[in-house]
């Protein structure tokens, strides 16, 4: 315990130390933001670890992952390139989206493995009013929808050398999630724990991408 508080007492004070060095106001800001939502997410503190609510919990996962990174570190390199005023681009607004239907589905999934204990303790998340089965598929679903929007983006693309990595990228994240998810079954914790970190790895792998969006 004391090892796990130590290394993430580290790893924000250096991240922070980071973002005071670099002189940036908006990655400085973004960081003390997302550090300030996680100590409510994660903290068992009064009024706090809103994790144990679906709807803050779900909040804490949109508001970081979807609006503080995207916008903030957007804002950062226009920063360092000396541009003033917010330019929402073609790829920002895309990016912004795509990323907020995935953080709704991580929002979701994360608690599909947990259903058994968190009805034992009556906590009633979506996994547990709904049903796992129905829940994952509604995340498999939303998750495809994604992608597709990511196909469409790439063909209407006004760069013509963007449209084709962009296609072939999302159409082949989405095909390697379908394959996936038909394999899990949705009764093991196990298949569903791997799945979830399965789907975290599709998250990071979009940054693969995100660099050829115009």
């Amino acid at each position: 315990m004391q090892q796990g508080v130590g290394i993430v007492a580290g790893t924000a004070a250096l991240s922070l130390l980071l973002g005071v060095l670099s002189g940036s106001p908006p990655l400085l800001a973004t960081l003390l933001l997302s550090l300030a939502l996680g100590i409510l997410y994660s903290m068992e503190l009064p009024f706090m670890r809103w994790k144990r609510s679906p709807w803050l919990a779900a909040l804490c996962i949109l508001a970081v992952r979807a609006v503080m990174v995207q916008l903030g570190f957007f804002l950062h390199m226009q920063h360092a390139l000396g541009v003033t005023g917010l330019v929402v681009t073609r790829p920002l607004g895309f990016t912004m989206i795509f990323m907020l239907l995935f953080s709704v589905v991580i929002a979701l999934f994360k608690d599909i493995p947990d259903v058994k204990g968190d009805t034992q303790a009556g906590v009633q998340t979506f996994s547990v009013r709904h049903g796992v089965k129905s829940i994952f598929w509604t995340c498999v679903g939303v998750l495809m929808a994604a992608y597709a929007g990511g196909i469409m983006f790439a063909v209407t693309s006004p760069e013509p050398w963007s449209r084709l990595p962009v296609a072939l990228g999302h159409a082949a994240l989405a095909a390697l999630l379908w394959s996936r998810s038909a394999e899990v079954n949705v009764g093991r914790k196990k298949e569903l724990t791997d799945h979830y970190m399965f789907v975290w790895k599709l998250f990071y792998a979009e940054y693969l991408i995100i660099p050829f969006l115009r």
